[in-house]
């Protein structure tokens, strides 16, 4: 075997601990006349022999494995062989349980990328928007607002693309104008349901949606900003301007009511995710929204899931200007706690000149990936250059960072659970399949 490759240190651990069992048995057995404390003592040789054995196949399973995922062990197995020992659509269904929390456009581009490998997603989105569309109808049918759970629906949704043109048609003359036709047709599911939750269902049953959308709250969520010039702010549409125009940052956020209470379904996804990632999207009227709501944030910290955070790829005006990655991360902290993020996924790549300077022009700029500050935090990077150029603007490449995402996960957590071996080897075969294409 290659030096390096962490297989031969556990064979060598293991074949001691079976020295020291064999011993410590031999010795119990055949001295019939020592005292109880040699007794004792070899028996606890021998269990210590048992202990050493036991990690060294445990380690010896992981690294094992972990060879095969990086192609150094060379093991032929088909699809049709998976096919045979595991039904794929049980091993989807029990596949890692991804939790995403956030809101915007950001939340919606990722999850199009992450349902090509698993179905046990569960999109937990912010309520708080009071703009565009969503924020008419918000105000004149007094229901919660619908665009980012559309986005999201239409995201995780198995549907021809015609059905996805319609429900994003917007109106273009007359009194709808500028209005959604989705979300006029979650305001319908709204009226006939018994609250926001059950007409959510209702959207994500008829547009065949892979995995669960839910509202973080079913109350009537306000979010209030205090400025550092003192200053209140309130509803999230006008936040952003309103730092701009004041030229004044957020100093600290809250929702109204206070108290608002999270949907049950959202905190037992949380408690039982494998995974809980938050981001990409704004920082400030995305993502600490959800944070915001009652018991989220104490339920997150107490999650035995890796937690991950998806750092945007360029500053928000009227947000996060100037941000580094680290600020993104203390700020996620300062409502969520320290115990909240363990790994961030950083972009590492540049854009074309002519697009950096016109971004600059409007007050944007690359998010710079301070390792040092990151690393002060607690918190693990993974880096790669998430850019992708769409139409001359920067969005993350939702394909591949749902890769980069579920790798992690595979490689952080999955690979230490012994019970999802077979998960571990499956999902990692689609990824290898899809970095083929």
């Amino acid at each position: 075997m290659k030096p390096g490759i962490k297989i031969k240190r556990w064979i060598f651990l293991g074949f001691i601990g079976m020295v020291l069992s064999v011993v410590g048995f031999i010795e119990i057995f055949s001295q019939v006349g020592e005292s109880i404390a040699f007794k004792v003592l070899y028996l606890f040789l021998s269990l210590i022999g048992l202990l050493i054995m036991y990690i060294a196949l445990s380690e010896f399973i992981k690294s094992f494995i972990a060879l095969i995922n990086n192609e150094k062990i060379k093991i032929t197995i088909t699809d049709k062989n998976i096919e045979d020992l595991v039904d794929e659509k049980r091993v989807h269904v029990g596949g890692p349980k991804i939790v995403v929390i956030g809101g915007g456009t950001g939340l919606s581009t990722m999850l199009r990328g992450l349902k090509l490998y698993t179905n046990n997603i569960t999109a937990i989105v912010t309520v708080g928007d009071d703009g565009g569309g969503s924020g008419k109808l918000r105000a004149d049918l007094g229901m919660l607002p619908p665009g980012d759970i559309r986005n999201c629906i239409l995201a995780l949704a198995d549907t021809e693309p015609i059905m996805e043109d319609l429900l994003q048609y917007r109106f273009t003359e007359g009194t709808l104008k500028g209005q959604s036709f989705g979300n006029l047709f979650l305001a319908a599911m709204d009226g006939i349901s018994d609250n926001f939750e059950a007409a959510v269902q209702k959207m994500s049953s008829v547009l065949a949606v892979t995995g669960k959308v839910l509202p973080v709250t079913l109350d009537d969520m306000k979010l209030i900003a205090e400025l550092e010039n003192g200053n209140i702010v309130e509803g999230e549409s006008i936040i952003p301007d309103e730092v701009i125009k004041q030229k004044s940052k957020i100093k600290n956020l809250k929702i109204e009511p206070e108290k608002a209470k999270p949907l049950l379904d959202a905190l037992m996804a949380i408690s039982e995710a494998d995974a809980i990632v938050m981001g990409p999207g704004s920082l400030y009227t995305s993502i600490i929204p959800n944070l915001l709501v009652e018991d989220i944030a104490e339920c997150i910290n107490k999650s035995d899931a890796i937690k991950i955070y998806i750092s945007n790829v360029m500053t928000q005006p009227g947000e996060t200007d100037d941000f580094t990655v680290s600020d993104h991360i203390k700020t996620l902290m300062k409502y969520s706690g320290k115990n909240s993020v363990e790994y961030v996924i950083a972009n590492n790549g540049t854009i074309p000149k002519d697009i950096e300077e016109r971004y600059l022009s409007e007050g944007s700029k690359l998010v710079e990936l301070d390792y040092d500050n990151i690393k002060d935090l607690g918190v693990k990077v993974v880096e790669t250059d998430l850019v992708k150029i769409t139409k001359g603007y920067v969005k993350h490449d939702s394909e591949y960072l749902a890769q980069v995402l579920m790798t992690t996960v595979l490689d952080k957590k999955l690979l230490y659970d012994k019970k999802k071996i077979m998960e571990y080897m499956y999902v990692s075969k689609k990824i290898k399949n899809n970095k083929e294409k």
